[in-house]
């Protein structure tokens, strides 16, 4: 392994929940020695006492609640996180990133705000190996996902980016 410092660069994973994000992400960072900031990781903690705090399930980061209320600002603290470590070292970013993927010019505007190349990957899988994935980690964050699964798919967006990206299969 060289000891020439990795050259700075926004790696950004997204795609749907179980999908292997988190997985791929950390082969990722090691792979490019990269500052790995996961959204589960780096917020979660506070995500689940403020939902608390405000009288909601701890656990539903898909109800309308959850969105208006932490959606942006985790999304806003892990690019602050990401800036923070950009002058110094590659960073891969991990999160669904649903409607970001759907915006044409969103790499572009990360491009001109970090100041370095961005590359999205997409992390996808089918659905049923989701469902087997969320199963076998047992988190309560997926309960409610679970308990009413032919819903949750309706709702859940599962469309490769609109721009130019990495496409990661995780499983068929």
């Amino acid at each position: 392994m060289s000891d020439a410092r990795p050259v700075p660069q926004l790696h950004v994973v997204c795609g749907p929940p179980a999908g292997g994000k988190t997985v791929y992400g950390r082969a990722l960072a090691a792979r490019e020695r990269a500052v790995l900031l996961d959204i589960d990781i780096a917020t979660g903690p506070v995500v689940e006492a403020g939902m608390e705090a405000a009288g909601l399930s701890r656990d539903d980061r898909d109800s309308p609640s959850y969105k208006e209320i932490f959606r942006e600002p985790v999304y806003e603290a892990l690019f602050q996180l990401a800036e923070t470590n950009l002058a110094q070292l590659p960073v891969v970013v991990v999160g669904p990133f649903t409607r970001e993927s759907q915006d044409a010019a969103w790499p572009a505007r990360l491009e001109g705000r970090f100041e370095v190349p961005v590359e999205v990957h997409f992390v996808f899988c089918q659905p049923e190996v989701r469902r087997a994935r969320m199963i076998a980690r047992g988190e309560d964050r997926d309960l409610a996902k679970l308990e009413k699964w032919d819903e949750y798919l309706r709702t859940t967006a599962e469309e490769r980016p609109v721009f130019p990206h990495v496409w990661v299969d995780t499983g068929s």
